[in-house]
């Protein structure tokens, strides 16, 4: 089986990238051994969801970038992010299609270590600090989605914060796509040292194409011993693109992971979010939303697995499906054998605003030890009709009745995003999604 079949590049362009990117030998091969096990390997397993059947072809060619100095450079789709686009962001890295556009960070962030910028520029400038962790936690041959992201990544992301040091400010990316010829496949990588803290935020979004993409993106993350990270992701993007995304973390001893993901994609979407619980006291708490429209297929999982003492895991999510759109939402919580006292808890719920509109919760206790607690709660269903009379009864009329219950459904997660600008985001999108 030729690569061709498989990715729309062959060896000598992937090889060309490297060289275009001026990237150390080991990343270069690393890209090339990927291409070749491409060949190889199966699609990911996707839980009651037939991606073979999605068009996974649409990745496109490498591009080629110019990079700009000030923030009213950057595509005005990107600013637009933020209603006031005017407003210079702070402490943000940019990606336009195939590679990053624009980066910033403040000095005194600087003077105490911290690195954020592009991972790209990262490999160059910090490579012996890349190379410990790139594909470490999200493997480069762990199936053919994930081998063809590690020859073809570009752009990303590269964030380390030293140890003891408390960044006390959100720190962005804006992952922005309007070519659907380029490839478009952001890596994120966060080391996190030990007793460190920080918040991080990223924003994926494109215009509306006329032709199908794919977006092929990862996260990985270290949390080290006693270390928290705070991360949010926000994926917004037209309906003919396919949103495949893997986010993983390794949690060390009393390290924490925060996730707050809103999907707000209008395409056909794969998103994994895992915590690996590796140290003692570790914890996770991962909030989700999702919503669907039109005809799209959604699959969203969320998981977690203990292998420390004491280790905790929390999930919660929220889906609303409107018109034909179908959602498979899985939560996973898998406790290894000796991992003592620890606690995994989740919750699925998914609200049907059609009588077309599918969902299904999925809650997968996986345990292989005994002195342990966990517990799940899912349910699917239609807007609680009582609700909406009770509420009509006081004089509010049913459409807004309605939207005050769907708000109140996906709250719980929008309230915890780390600023209100990007709250105020959120639901904006999430209004647009509904079609309010």
């Amino acid at each position: 089986m030729s690569t061709e079949m498989i990715v729309p590049v062959d060896r000598e362009t992937v090889a060309a990238l490297s060289r275009s990117k001026n990237e150390p030998a080991w990343l270069a091969e690393l890209r090339v051994q990927a291409l070749e096990k491409a060949a190889e390997l199966n699609l990911p397993i996707v839980e009651k969801t037939k991606i073979d059947r999605w068009n996974l072809q649409a990745y496109g060619t490498p591009a080629s970038v110019n990079a700009v100095t000030a923030w009213n450079e950057v595509p005005a789709f990107i600013r637009e992010v933020f209603e006031d686009e005017a407003t210079e962001l702070n402490n943000v890295v940019v990606q336009h299609n195939s590679g990053a556009v624009y980066s910033q960070l403040q000095e005194d962030l600087k003077q105490q270590g911290v690195i954020f910028t592009d991972l790209e520029t990262a490999v160059r400038e910090h490579e012996a600090l890349v190379k410990e962790y790139l594909f470490q936690a999200v493997a480069h041959d762990e199936h053919r989605i994930a081998a063809i992201h590690a020859a073809l990544w570009n752009g990303g992301v590269f964030l380390y914060v030293p140890k003891n040091v408390e960044v006390n400010v959100p720190l962005q990316a804006l992952f922005g796509h309007d070519d659907a010829s380029a490839t478009f496949a952001p890596h994120v990588l966060i080391v996190a040292d030990a007793n460190s803290r920080v918040n991080y935020v990223d924003n994926f979004i494109s215009v509306e194409m006329s032709e199908p993409s794919v977006i092929n993106g990862v996260v990985e993350v270290f949390v080290k011993s006693g270390a928290q990270v705070n991360y949010a992701s926000i994926h917004h993007m037209g309906a003919q693109a396919a949103d495949i995304s893997y986010r993983r973390a390794h949690v060390e001893n009393d390290g924490r992971i925060e996730w707050v993901v809103g999907e707000m994609h209008n395409g056909n979407a794969v998103s994994e979010t895992t915590s690996i619980l590796k140290g003692n006291g570790s914890t996770s708490d991962a909030k989700v939303i999702c919503v669907g429209n039109g005809e799209q297929k959604l699959n969203i999982t969320t998981k977690a697995v203990h292998f420390g003492k004491s280790s905790d895991s929390q999930m919660i999510t929220r889906a609303v499906m409107r018109e034909q759109a179908s959602s498979i939402i899985n939560g996973i919580t898998k406790i290894e054998k000796g991992a003592t006292k620890a606690n995994g808890e989740q919750t699925e719920r998914v609200l049907m605003l059609s009588p077309k509109a599918r969902g299904d919760a999925n809650p997968i206790l996986l345990i292989d030890e005994d002195d342990v607690t966990a517990g799940h709660a899912a349910s699917a269903g239609q807007v609680n009709q009582e609700q909406v009379f009770y509420m009509m009864s006081r004089g509010i009329k049913r459409e807004d009745a309605e939207k005050l219950i769907i708000r109140g459904f996906l709250d719980p997660v929008v309230t915890e995003l780390p600023n209100e600008e990007l709250q105020k985001l959120l639901r904006r999108y999430i209004e647009r999604k509904l079609g309010q």
